[in-house]
């Protein structure tokens, strides 16, 4: 039997299928992320470190398989745009007029610590001045991306801290761009151009975008929007193109793609189609970001990291630490509770992925050495990690520091305070008290006051609180996770405590805050699932409700009375 020749061996091989290619790789990134994925929430740990331990897996740090590095990059912005649309989406004019003086405040006195200290933190770790500068800077920028995700996952994007923490991020990737364009300002005037013609150019481009924004909403998109409207298709796909169309302009202008994905939510925030168009790119942001996560983990550079891994651990301490600790002193210093300044500063104990970005700049231009990229990849890794983790336990972590964070409230937090004024009937008319304001708690506040109970709604987001005002129900604005705001109520007249809020860590800590502030009534509780009924009983609630099977079972008794007396089987 004769041996086949080289040549058909070569044509064999040709026609055998093989499993490269972009469409392939793609394939074995997402059940590699879902294998790990379920491996991570088997183990209670979050899913977002997963896809980072995936990229850095699969990266030329350590395996190197992967080899369709534009085509994640490209999902990956896509993942970014999507999710600071929605971001936009969120915030309103009167959002923004409610939250902007504490979000620039805070935003920069933010900034200004961690560039100073930062600053010399990193001389004394012995960096020179110019690195030592472009570490500063960029220990400041805290990651949009990463925080939203979270907030949102938590389902506090709404509360007071998730509104602020989102003001002051945006006031943060402001700063991220003008350091951006500094940087290139330098590359042009070592080119021979100058600042008086980049500070114009780019002051002169920012007016242009705010007219043009300005116009569009004042007179364009309300029409465009409503004309999509009659399609639910056709509105998906108008918020997907209105959103990825407006970030490559955002960039093509000078800006960034961040900030004109955000402009364009932005500009269709004032509309009623915005919840429509947020729950439709719920999937789509949360796909697309898979690809972020992915692309971080692989972009880590892990060739020089042993020389900076002492001064990466007291920069990441200082960033986990100090971030928090001067947005709770401004916040407290403008009349905050130390919990609202402790949940919103713990969105800045991380920095950004435009970190890596702004020191990689700085590399190309000569400033600064390989090994300051190597620091700020660490402390990138370090304090995106960790701060996930206290972000996700917030709660748990502020039950345990809180009664020494005194010093971070003044002592009539006046600002807050000032939200917390009952918006319907006075103190003296409550026998039941109704936690958390959604689609439940709203139903059941109405349906107690149309039995004549003497009943009041809580929430700790401003517009749901408006909104009931609006309807002329009684509500309150406030946290009933907090133990401070507890001792505001008069508790001694309130019968019922109704807890319909999402979370059972959220129930938990309402249950604590009561019984901090001596409440001796009844406590009645909304279970999401058995396993949230069971925790809420082994705490002592007295009453439990779930939405589901209770209406089951009532729609089961009302089909039995109409069908009539019925033989047993």
């Amino acid at each position: 039997m004769a041996l086949p020749s080289p040549s058909a061996l070569a044509n064999a091989d040709t026609a055998m299928p093989v499993l490269h290619g972009p469409f392939a790789e793609t394939a074995a990134l997402l059940l590699l992320c879902a294998a790990v994925g379920a491996l991570f929430v088997r183990l209670r740990q979050p899913v977002l470190i997963a896809y980072i331990v995936v990229g850095i897996l699969v990266g030329p740090a350590v395996l190197g398989l992967v080899k369709a590095h534009d085509q994640v990059d490209l999902l990956a912005q896509m993942g970014v745009a999507v999710l600071l649309f929605v971001v936009g989406l969120k915030l309103d004019i009167q959002h923004v007029r409610h939250i902007g003086p504490v979000a620039l405040a805070t935003g920069l006195g933010q900034l200004t610590f961690t560039i100073v200290f930062g600053f010399f933190l990193t001389m004394v770790l012995g960096k020179g001045w110019l690195e030592a500068l472009y570490v500063a800077v960029a220990l400041t920028f805290s990651s949009t991306i990463i925080i939203v995700k979270l907030l949102s996952d938590k389902r506090e994007l709404d509360s007071l801290h998730g509104r602020i923490a989102v003001g002051f991020l945006i006031v943060q990737d402001l700063a991220v761009v003008l350091a951006m364009m500094t940087v290139s300002a330098m590359r042009t005037t070592t080119d021979g151009g100058g600042w008086t013609e980049v500070v114009p150019d780019v002051l002169l481009r920012l007016v242009g975008v705010g007219l043009f924004m300005w116009a569009l909403m004042r007179w364009v998109l309300p029409r465009v929007v409503a004309s999509m409207a009659r399609s639910q298709e056709l509105l998906l796909l108008f918020a997907l193109a209105w959103g990825v169309g407006l970030a490559a302009m955002g960039e093509w202008v000078g800006l960034s793609k961040e900030a004109g994905a955000f402009l364009a939510g932005f500009s269709l925030a004032s509309t009623p189609y915005r919840e429509a168009m947020s729950a439709r790119l719920t999937g789509i942001r949360d796909f697309l970001l898979l690809f972020f996560f992915i692309d971080l983990g692989a972009k880590l550079d892990f060739s020089t990291l042993g020389a900076e891994l002492v001064p990466s651990i007291w920069l990441s301490l200082f960033v986990l630490i100090g971030n928090p600790l001067i947005v709770m002193a401004i916040m407290g210093y403008m009349g905050y509770r130390k919990r609202t300044g402790f949940l919103a500063g713990l969105t800045v104990a991380q920095i950004s992925e435009f970190s890596i970005v702004f020191v990689a700049m700085g590399i190309a231009l000569g400033h600064v050495g390989v090994g300051t990229l190597s620091l700020v990849t660490l402390v990138g890794l370090a304090t995106i990690t960790l701060s996930t983790y206290m972000i996700l336990y917030s709660q748990p972590l502020y039950e345990r520091l809180g009664p020494w964070l005194g010093w971070f409230e003044r002592k009539r937090p006046h600002r807050e305070l000032a939200e917390e004024t009952q918006l319907g009937e006075t103190d003296n008319h409550m026998e039941v008290l109704v936690f958390g304001t959604g689609r439940y708690g709203r139903r059941l506040l109405t349906q107690l006051r149309r039995d004549g109970v003497r009943a009041v709604g809580v929430d700790f987001d401003p517009e749901a609180a408006q909104a009931l005002a609006s309807e002329g129900l009684p509500v309150l604005f406030g946290d009933g996770e907090d133990p401070d705001f507890l001792e505001t109520l008069p508790l001694a007249q309130v019968r019922w405590v109704v807890s319909a809020l999402p979370q059972w860590e959220s129930n938990r800590a309402l249950l604590h805050a009561l019984e901090a502030a001596g409440f001796r009534g009844q406590v009645a509780a909304v279970a999401r699932d058995a396993a949230h009924a069971q925790a809420a009983h082994d705490k002592g609630v007295a009453l439990v409700f779930n939405p589901f099977d209770d209406a089951a079972d009532h729609a089961a008794r009302h089909l039995a009375d109409l069908m009539g007396p019925q033989e047993k089987p």
